[in-house]
């Protein structure tokens, strides 16, 4: 098993930042592949970005690419989305998903709770 916790979310004014932190439990946590959806409002939920256990691979919607930045800290089992250039679009539940490879991520294993990112224009 493996626990997911989201962190980070909150309001930030269009064009700016926001950093979330997804912590892993489990004893094979840091062995997952991680990745970042989102589900605005009114909206069915999105794949936003992805990486691979060892951190040397990642996806990420169109949406959202230049902008945003995926990470990840094995000693720390946390993986990061770095949100920069927010805007109106970009407001939604984000949540943290863990799969055992990248290909499957978009089926991934475990979910978080989420964390609301709202974004004032």
């Amino acid at each position: 098993q493996v626990q997911l916790v989201e962190s980070g979310g909150g309001l930030v004014q269009a064009g700016g930042s926001l950093r979330l932190s997804c912590a892993a439990s489990g004893r094979t946590a840091s062995s997952f592949a991680m990745g970042w959806f989102r589900r605005a409002p009114g909206k069915g939920r999105e794949f936003v970005a992805a990486v691979t256990w060892t951190g040397s691979s990642t996806n990420y919607a169109d949406s959202v690419k230049g902008r945003f930045s995926i990470s990840r800290d094995n000693a720390k089992n946390t993986v990061y989305l770095q949100m920069n250039s927010l805007n109106a679009e970009d407001t939604a539940v984000y949540y943290c998903a863990a799969s055992c490879f990248l290909a499957t991520i978009s089926a991934p294993d475990y979910w978080g709770q989420g964390t609301q990112v709202t974004v004032s224009s």
